[in-house]
């Protein structure tokens, strides 16, 4: 039993109906903030939503098929070696990069507010490396 041109094209839309569905609804889930990120060596931005989860910050990715996150930033030992205002060619407007290792976050000020507050509010040995 073939496919017809239509159906195909009927199956992609709902696909994409779908993906772009599950986008909307994590950035509309309490709890969420709206934040792109760069991993070294990447040239663009991805856009996605983050959390904190315990002790660690997930990045969901918007389009993708997955609901689990594709990146988990532990809060322990994490240190932010820069922060920067994007501008225009360097990233959305509006938003502050923040460098964190392997990864650099670009969020609003707000979220970036919230993601200072929260590394700061980590217990007192969340810094230190276990020996």
């Amino acid at each position: 039993m073939a496919l017809t041109a239509l159906e195909i094209v009927v199956v992609v839309l709902l696909a994409a109906a779908l993906i772009a569905l599950r986008g909307f609804v994590l950035a509309r889930v309490r709890g969420t903030v709206i934040c792109r990120l760069r991993t070294e060596g990447a040239t663009g931005w991805r856009s996605g939503v983050a959390r904190y989860v315990d002790g660690e910050l997930h990045w969901i990715p918007f389009f993708a098929v997955r609901l689990r996150p594709r990146h988990a930033i532990a809060r322990r030992g994490l240190t932010v070696s820069t922060r920067r205002p994007l501008g225009k060619g360097d990233g959305p407007e509006g938003y502050w990069a923040v460098d964190c290792g392997p990864v650099t976050l670009a969020m609003s000020e707000d979220a970036l507010t919230g993601f200072l507050a929260w590394l700061e509010s980590a217990p007192p040995s969340a810094h230190l490396d276990r020996a």
